[in-house]
């Protein structure tokens, strides 16, 4: 029963994120995005991952997408117009880096075939002291510089935001 909803959540997400891409009209790009989003959520929730799922609808689906149809909004998008294709060298550039990703994603894959079917933590310690423990525990221990850097990022782009967006009194010009 749940690799038949596995499959549904998947299916679901490959479709709306296919045709996220292919639709013209942002909106409805946008509400593809929010589907792929909730279908994601699903498949964490089936792997017992329910913290995680919680933060995907929370963080993605929820702020991400209200910020994403604001600033569409805020743009006044109009009809695209179509630019000739660059320069011989850069469709050259673009084709080596389509081919270095292609390439670690075969490493990728490759790799992952002969990790642990667990990951780091087998599901018995998961389950005897928790998941959010657990994620809590990596991420301020091997992982606290990544945690603050990311914290800091965050940090400065929304000072940048604020600085960008305020508005100029006249004195200041």
């Amino acid at each position: 029963m749940v690799t038949i909803f596995f499959f549904i959540f998947a299916v679901t997400a490959l479709v709306s994120a296919v045709l996220m891409i292919t639709y013209k009209n942002p909106v409805y790009s946008a509400l593809f995005l929010i589907l792929t989003f909730f279908s994601l959520a699903g498949m964490y929730f089936l792997l017992e991952a329910q913290f995680i799922a919680i933060v995907q609808i929370i963080v993605y689906a929820g702020a991400i997408m209200v910020l994403f149809l604001f600033v569409m909004m805020l743009l006044n998008l109009r009809q695209e117009t179509r630019l000739p294709i660059g320069r011989p060298f850069q469709v050259a550039l673009g084709s080596i880096f389509a081919l270095i990703l292609l390439i670690q994603l075969f490493f990728i894959v490759k790799v992952g075939l002969t990790v642990s079917k667990f990951g780091a933590f087998p599901p018995e310690k998961i389950n005897k002291i928790g998941s959010v423990q657990v994620i809590g525990g990596e991420l301020f221990t091997n992982y606290l510089f990544p945690f603050e850097a990311a914290s800091i990022l965050l940090l400065v782009g929304i000072i940048g935001a604020i600085i960008l967006g305020r508005k100029k009194l006249p004195n200041e010009m």
